[in-house]
């Protein structure tokens, strides 16, 4: 394909606040709000912000007191969250908790929900108290009583006897997040803004917005499918400097998937880890991080992912042990990419 001819569309961030070995929690949130702020002063659309529980590596545990931060911190970017484990939560509390927030920053919040737990099952069970109605059965049911509290009126019944807010003057975008054809099937079929996990999702991109569009049906929250790419990325002013700074994101990516999550290496440590035939395989099969090179190679790549599953959007992770290094790379495919400015969505 040729980055030439690819559509450039608006360009957001992702963020875990990530956890370095022998660094605090305080010194990743710290890190999180410089990094929205050089988002932000980058003219980027949205900061999204990830719910992870009990791990040693991320300290972004709750989305919705970050992004109350972040706004305050912020003057224009929008803040959301990518996502918020909706079975972890009451869907009235999640409802309050957004419009509260949009309340609060009129114009810029996104509530983005998401179905798997962020979490081992122990802490899942911490988190809920319960099992009953937290199936792949009842997600879609827990989904419309968010969007029925926050403005979305297919369901006015329940509008009726509850409110997230007293007196809402607008409402938080919602999107459905997903790994998976379930939760782009589920998208579609609901008529909502749809983001795939592409940075670490191993399906094929362009068949899982196909299967999402496909499936699309309008609705009081949205004309027509509107898409959007999470992936992830890093740049350095050389390639090889590039595969070094993303040597503590595949340490990280072994350490969740065999189960023994530790917090981030510095890159010196991690370029004297030797991998074994297995980890190197896992790593080959799903990258720690997608594109990894100069910023001309990862803007090409970028563009090419665009091209390939026609998204309106695109949104960028990539784990590191400082954050000038990704504050660096951010800057690097910004002010290649340019600012685009998104298009709203039109309402069904």
């Amino acid at each position: 394909m040729s980055s030439s001819n690819s559509p450039r569309v608006p360009l957001s961030v992702l963020d875990l606040a990530t956890v370095g070995a022998g660094r605090s929690s305080s010194d990743a949130l710290a890190d999180s709000t410089r990094l929205a702020q050089a988002a932000d002063g980058l003219g980027l659309t949205r900061f999204w912000v990830a719910e992870h529980h009990n791990m040693p590596s991320v300290a972004s545990t709750s989305p919705s007191v970050l992004i109350a931060h972040l706004a305050a911190k912020t003057s224009q970017i929008r803040l959301g969250s990518g996502g918020v484990m909706l079975p972890n939560h009451a869907p009235f509390v999640v409802a309050e908790q957004f419009a509260l927030l949009e309340a609060l920053h009129p114009g810029r919040i996104d509530l983005g929900i998401g179905r798997a737990p962020g979490t081992d099952q122990m802490t899942a069970m911490a988190l809920r108290r319960q099992t009953d109605g937290l199936g792949v059965e009842e997600f879609p049911q827990h989904v419309l009583e968010v969007l029925a509290l926050l403005g979305d009126n297919r369901t006015p019944d329940r509008g009726m006897r509850l409110a997230a807010t007293p007196a809402a003057s607008s409402f938080p975008d919602v999107w459905l997040l997903g790994s998976s054809g379930y939760s782009a099937q589920l998208a579609g079929m609901l008529g909502l803004r749809y983001s795939y996990a592409h940075h670490f999702g191993n399906e094929d991109p362009a068949a899982v917005m196909r299967l999402y569009r496909s499936n699309f049906q309008p609705s009081p929250a949205l004309a027509e499918p509107y898409a959007m790419l999470a992936t992830s990325a890093l740049t350095a002013a050389t390639a090889e400097e590039a595969e070094y700074l993303a040597g503590p994101a595949r340490v990280m990516a072994l350490s969740l998937r065999s189960g023994r999550p530790a917090p981030i290496v510095p890159p010196q440590e991690a370029a004297e880890r030797t991998f074994t035939d297995q980890e190197q395989m896992m790593l080959d099969h799903l990258p720690a991080i997608k594109a990894v090179g100069t910023v001309q190679q990862v803007t090409t790549r970028l563009e090419d992912l665009v091209e390939l599953t026609g998204v309106q959007e695109l949104m960028i992770t990539g784990t590191t042990y400082d954050v000038d290094s990704r504050i660096d790379s951010l800057t690097s495919i910004a002010e290649v990419w340019g600012r685009v400015p998104a298009q709203a969505p039109a309402a069904g």
